[in-house]
């Protein structure tokens, strides 16, 4: 990545509502560039609603031009119809991000938590104020899944930054 700045774009998957956040990483300094959801109506079929998804992720892509996408993992503790719900809307996301040259990440909410945080058990209110804090924003994102999505995406750039400050921290073989 030979780019002076990294951009995120985050999901929070869902087939109701997916949240969406994009964070720019430039040196250590983050920034959100924008944030929301696509909503979807119950009254209409499976099919509509995930082709709304994937058309909306599609608009999202280009217009932000993200290096990559990254995706909350689902959480165990749903039920099964709740669970294929939000697997259809994953995929439906991979699809939209597979034009990209870095494959889709996904986090938990426990590596969330903790990259936003610093503590694994932190409650949700304690992640947007954190999520808050570190992109300067004024005030908490809404709606919920679009402070998950952030979060998700600021979860990420911590990753790629600890990969990068490791890399150059790692003593080099000399032949």
């Amino acid at each position: 990545m030979g780019k002076e700045s990294l951009i995120v774009l985050g999901f929070d998957p869902g087939t109701a509502n997916t949240g969406w956040g994009v964070v720019e990483r430039r040196g250590n300094r983050l920034a959100a560039l924008g944030h929301g959801c696509i909503v979807t109506s119950a009254k209409d079929d499976t099919h509509v609603r995930l082709r709304r998804i994937y058309d909306e992720a599609c608009l999202l892509i280009r217009r932000f031009q993200p290096d990559v996408v990254v995706l909350e993992e689902l959480f165990v503790n749903v039920n099964v119809r709740t669970a294929l719900a939000v697997g259809q809307a994953k995929g439906v996301l991979y699809l939209a991000a597979s034009d990209l040259p870095v494959a889709p990440c996904e986090y938990s909410p426990l590596q969330v938590k903790r990259a936003v945080t610093g503590y694994g058990r932190a409650s949700k209110i304690q992640v947007q104020e954190m999520t808050k804090v570190i992109l300067g924003l004024a005030r908490i994102p809404r709606p919920d899944h679009a402070a998950d999505a952030l979060a998700v995406a600021i979860t990420h750039a911590h990753q790629c930054a600890m990969v990068v400050a490791d890399d150059v921290s790692r003593p080099r073989s000399t032949p």
